[in-house]
């Protein structure tokens, strides 16, 4: 039985909680839910969607490269919006990271911790 490895990076926000920022198990990594929240200071962003969106997207990129992988690597996002009246701007920014053979993903509204407006979790196959 392969064991679970652990992935933690300060280019990424610390853990709010009872959670790792993500787990390789088998070749594949599963990151945590990510929100806006700026690396360095560990404090939450505030801005368009396009700006917290880009904001969780670098976040979930710091993780995946810390474990060896790149964005490519996504198999499947879940995209959680506070409000889904933001899907097209949001959309928007979210496309200018897969701009060829994107990923598997979902979108739904949600209530979200902290008043974030964005939170995104990923699957990763890592080689």
């Amino acid at each position: 039985m392969t064991k679970k490895k652990v992935i933690l990076t300060s280019k990424a926000p610390q853990p709010r909680g009872p959670y790792s920022q993500a787990v390789i198990h088998n070749g594949v990594m599963y990151i945590s839910g990510q929100g806006p929240v700026d690396p360095v200071t560990n404090k939450i962003i505030d801005g368009t969607i396009e700006q917290v969106t880009t904001r969780t997207l670098e976040n979930i990129k710091s993780i995946i490269v810390e474990a060896g992988g790149k964005l490519e690597d996504i198999l499947k996002v879940t995209c959680y919006l506070s409000d889904i009246n933001d899907y097209s701007a949001f959309n928007h920014a979210y496309k200018g990271y897969f701009i060829k053979e994107p990923p598997a993903r979902s979108t739904v509204e949600a209530r979200l911790p902290a008043g974030i407006k964005i939170e995104m979790d990923a699957v990763v196959a890592l080689k």
